[in-house]
């Protein structure tokens, strides 16, 4: 119990004492009054109160005072959400993406929520894990009755929980398709230990062949992994200062549960979908298990300074564009290729060779007509031709700016069992660090983008120095495109 104690004093400081927790989102009761929550997203207060959540990718939902309740807005509708740069997929969503703008509230207050269906279908809101009357939880068919399309449904209660939530459809595959958000209730009184930053991540999968932009919401298998709407490298790291508290909260919607580990740093568990937890369940980690229809907190002091990995831990988590038996064979003595047609895929060949170019896995599991439909890509590295012939035949994908250096192999790779695996799907050929430029990244190593995929993005535990630099680069890069092609990166040490 000793080592406990010491572990939790030391990581938060536990003789503070509880800090008077200021309203961030109060205002007048005057009806009209208005927050953008834009303004807000950025906001700390380090004299120990409640700081703003942070939602990386992910706009703030702004709201305005009517008749006593903070009255919000959201539009349920078909989006185009761009995963990564040139990987622009069509998913559903809320005020045009998914996952929808995040919602900030304080503990106590009336709201109410205007739902308008711009969908092709009905829909319905709920909102997970809020104690509020049955015919607010937004459940078809017990509670209400689906909102149509070019409907408008009008959810008004009072909260009088604190923590980390969600909304989202409770149309099954709807969920599947992108329909989520992230509702933060913010404590009466701030927690103790309080933190100086406060991010939020939802984690999303997705199942999106090559040559498709819309996702198969009833397939089992996902090859698109993201945090907050985006995959790596395209997410956008969290920046601190050195010192800091920090707070993240994981939210996880779809079919898997998800591993999430944190470099560099100890953390507690702090919270649940339920609220906050207990300080005597408070034990050291570095990796939560974030399941499904769950929330997690976790909190620790950022007192190891460096650009540190928060990723999924489940291996075909950290990667992008996966499929299944995809590809023509580029090894040779690695046995019989199957698929194409029914002949290729009970091993008879018809002409050529094992090894040639032209024969090998088709896309999918099946045999026959059906499996020669889709696109075969190679799972090794393309000539110069191959692979402007490849990109030309992947719809919305666009390729500038890829540093397609060649990766280091041994020169008896081919002869190794089991390779390649990672040379051709990570490293030096997929960097696209000018493809991902913004603020946030200013300063990271050169060629860091060609080890991020999937859920994948970084702490980025700032010395003062350089944590300003960042965050006057993003005060200027406000309103401005997103890529910043002028923008130099010196590695800081």
């Amino acid at each position: 119990m000793k080592n406990r104690r010491d572990f939790l004093r030391n990581t938060f400081g536990l003789g503070a004492g509880l800090a008077a927790a200021p309203r961030l989102f109060a205002a007048s009761r005057e009806s009209g009054a208005t927050l953008d929550m834009q303004h807000m997203a950025h906001a700390t207060q380090r004299s120990g109160g409640i700081v703003s959540v942070e939602t990386p990718d992910v706009p703030q939902l702004p709201w305005r005072m009517v008749d006593g309740a903070k009255e919000f807005h959201l539009v349920a509708e078909p989006v185009k959400q761009e995963l990564m740069p040139g990987k622009i997929v069509n998913l559903w969503g809320y005020n045009g993406r998914a996952p929808g703008p995040t919602i900030q509230v304080n503990q106590g207050d009336r709201v109410r929520i205007i739902v308008d269906n711009h969908l092709p279908e009905a829909t319905s809101m709920h909102w997970h894990g809020f104690e509020i009357p049955i015919e607010m939880d937004g459940a078809p068919g017990s509670s209400q009755d689906p909102i149509p399309p070019g409907g408008r449904f009008v959810y008004e209660f009072t909260l009088h929980q604190a923590g980390t939530f969600f909304y989202h459809s409770h149309m099954a595959m709807q969920e599947m398709m992108g329909m989520i958000g992230t509702f933060i209730m913010h404590p009466e009184k701030a927690y103790d230990p309080p933190v100086e930053k406060d991010f939020a991540i939802i984690l999303q999968e997705f199942a999106i062949l090559p040559n498709n932009p819309i996702p198969n919401s009833m397939n089992m298998e996902f090859n698109w992994l993201t945090f907050n709407g985006k995959a790596g490298p395209a997410t956008t790291p969290l920046i601190v200062r050195l010192n800091d508290r920090v707070r993240l909260r994981f939210i996880n919607l779809g079919m898997d549960h998800h591993p999430i580990h944190l470099h560099g740093h100890t953390f507690v568990v702090t919270g649940t979908e339920g609220g906050r937890q207990p300080r005597t369940t408070w034990g050291p980690k570095n990796t939560v298990l974030v399941g499904v229809a769950e929330a997690a907190d976790v909190e620790f002091v950022a007192n190891n300074p460096g650009d540190w990995m928060i990723h999924c831990h489940l291996p075909h988590h950290m990667m992008n564009q996966m499929s299944s038996v995809v590809g023509p064979m580029t090894r040779r003595g690695n046995g019989m290729p199957a698929g194409l047609g029914m002949e290729e895929g009970m091993g008879i060949l018809r002409e050529g060779h094992a090894s040639s170019e032209d024969k090998g896995p088709s896309l999918g599991r099946g045999m026959g007509v059906g499996s020669t439909r889709d696109q075969t890509l190679g799972n090794g590295p393309l000539n110069a031709q191959q692979t402007k012939q490849s990109m030309g035949n992947m719809p919305g994908m666009q390729h500038e700016g890829m540093q397609m250096a060649a990766p280091d192999v041994a020169k008896d790779a081919n002869s190794v069992p089991g390779f390649p695996q990672d040379a051709f799907m990570e490293g030096p050929a997929m960097a696209m660090d000018k493809m991902v430029e913004k603020p946030e990244n200013y300063g990271l190593r050169p060629g860091w983008s060609g080890f991020m995929q999937g859920m994948m993005t970084f702490l980025r535990v700032l010395p003062p120095d350089m944590y300003d630099k960042v965050m006057a680069l993003r005060e200027q890069h406000k309103g401005k495109p997103e890529t910043m092609p002028e923008m130099t990166h010196p590695h800081h040490v």
